[in-house]
């Protein structure tokens, strides 16, 4: 493992390394202060479960609109620089809401105002996401391009290992914190990512607008490839596409080339040569995106997310307000949660990545289905009644539910990979990934209206059973739009 280190620290350097952990735990340490966001909405601000809901959905919108972040970094140097700037204005706004929100506690009390400033700081996150990842790309190409696979497992690693802390410290925090320090604890990681930036060198770009295609990626870090193992899954629906369109890419290639490194530098004012570049970078990624092979597979996981409404929300409320659970045990569910996903990466790549992505989504659909009866039994109280205890059901779940969600994660991972055409992999998966979270964000705002129509809220929970039946029927709906997905698909990675 030190041996491992010591050889990407010497391949890249240890301030870039030392990023690049620092970015991806602060990911997943982010769970942490989150935790207390979710008590501040319920008990400070007395928001009702749908309320909730709806504020958190807002937040986490950035998230949905990752690729802007790279096209804009890769179109618009600053100061001759891609990446390091941008970095600079993401932890910028990753930092300023925390301490804002832990300085003020009339912004901390007002909902508007909290959704604002929690908006502000997912931008930052979610442009730093992108931006790392970017960079990531760019330190792996040609000579180093043997550590690529190294670079994304560190990242997994130190995004996982934060998660863990921040899950177990979170609840901690809330039982011996005040609110307002919990933000401003949170705000040194921030910090800390500001100062390292100095430390990282980055080449500088020739001061004008790119024309290249951006090649951030929007993902943890997941680098889309073809190779001769991945053409298996692309032939099956690409040759018609290829024949009609030969002719036009031929003609196509031509004029990108003469537009591309061939443009006079005199033609044309900088904001004329800024916005060819964006235009170009965004009709290729469209032109890319509306192919069949592309275009179906992402529309069935985004109705995978949209056509069931979550509730995740509501569940916390009756966690806290019912059955009296305490943070830190909250917390260590979230820790189960993390272990799960990593066992259940595990189980994928060792028994059923061979196996047809139809079959694995089918699988895993009914099994949520499933486990998400195990929420009716909680909430209905079955459980007591068979001796089996709330804090045992609610590990048993959590376990359970991140395990199988990530079985349904992994083929969308390693499908989109396989489906990046060369030149546009980053930021085409960074559509991908903002496909994926657009839909969990309708899916939040559909929890919300859900549990407004039926008036579920604080202290009133007599139809959350009917809810959670209503969630389990939908779990279902995907099922009937697996043609979508290649018929011949399977999980093998390249």
């Amino acid at each position: 493992m030190i041996g491992w280190l010591k050889q990407l620290r010497i391949a890249f350097g240890a301030s870039f390394i030392w990023l690049v952990c620092l970015i991806y735990f602060t990911q997943g340490f982010r769970s942490f202060v989150w935790t207390a966001v979710s008590y501040q909405l319920k008990d400070r601000l007395k928001l009702s479960p749908s309320a909730s809901q709806f504020v958190t959905s807002i937040a986490f919108f950035p998230w949905s609109i990752k690729p802007i972040y790279g096209i804009l970094s890769d179109c618009i140097p600053i100061k001759g620089r891609k990446r390091i700037p941008y970095l600079v204005i993401a932890t910028l706004l990753s930092l300023f809401p925390w301490v804002i929100l832990g300085l003020k506690e009339t912004i901390r009390n007002s909902r508007d105002q909290l959704m604002i400033f929690l908006l502000l700081q997912n931008l930052g996150s979610a442009m730093a996401d992108v931006v790392i990842d970017a960079m990531i790309a760019e330190a792996a190409r040609l000579e180093k391009a043997r550590f690529a696979g190294d670079l994304q497992s560190v990242s997994w690693m130190a995004m996982a290992f934060g998660g863990i802390c921040g899950s177990l410290l979170g609840g901690y925090a809330l039982d011996n914190f005040q609110m307002e320090n919990i933000f401003l604890v949170f705000a040194v990681l921030p910090t800390v990512q500001l100062l390292s930036c100095v430390f990282v060198k980055e080449s500088p770009e020739y001061c004008k607008p790119s024309l290249k295609l951006p090649t951030s990626n929007g993902s943890n870090g997941i680098i889309g490839s073809t190779s001769d193992e991945d053409k298996s899954l692309i032939n099956v629906h690409k040759t018609n596409t290829l024949r009609r369109n030969k002719s036009s890419k031929q003609k196509k290639k031509r004029k990108i080339n003469r537009s591309n490194d061939q443009m006079p530098e005199k033609d044309g004012s900088f904001l004329s040569q800024l916005l060819q570049s964006l235009k170009m970078a965004g009709y290729t990624l469209f032109k890319a995106f509306r192919q069949p092979i592309i275009l179906r597979p992402m529309a069935w996981f985004f109705l995978a997310q949209v056509t069931m409404p979550n509730l995740s929300t509501v569940m916390f409320y009756y966690h806290t307000e019912v059955l009296n659970l305490e943070a830190s045990f909250l917390g260590t569910t979230r820790v189960i949660g993390w272990i799960s996903l990593m066992v259940g990466t595990f189980i994928y790549n060792r028994f059923l990545k061979k196996m047809k992505l139809r079959r694995i989504l089918m699988f895993a659909h009914v099994a949520l289905s499933l486990i998400t009866l195990l929420d009716i039994v909680l909430v209905t109280r079955l459980n007591v009644s068979l001796g089996v205890s709330d804090k045992t059901m609610m590990l048993f779940g959590s376990a359970l539910s991140d395990a199988i969600n990530q079985f349904k994660f992994m083929p969308f991972l390693i499908l989109s990979g396989h489906l990046c055409p060369p030149g546009i992999e980053g930021t085409l998966f960074a559509l991908f990934m903002s496909i994926n979270n657009l839909g969990a964000t309708i899916s939040g705002f559909l929890g919300a209206g859900l549990a407004s129509v039926l008036n579920i809220s604080s202290g009133s929970f007599d139809n959350l059973s009917f809810g959670i039946a209503i969630q389990v029927i939908c779990t279902f709906l995907p099922v009937g739009f697996l043609f979508l997905i290649p018929k011949e698909a399977t999980g093998i990675s390249a």
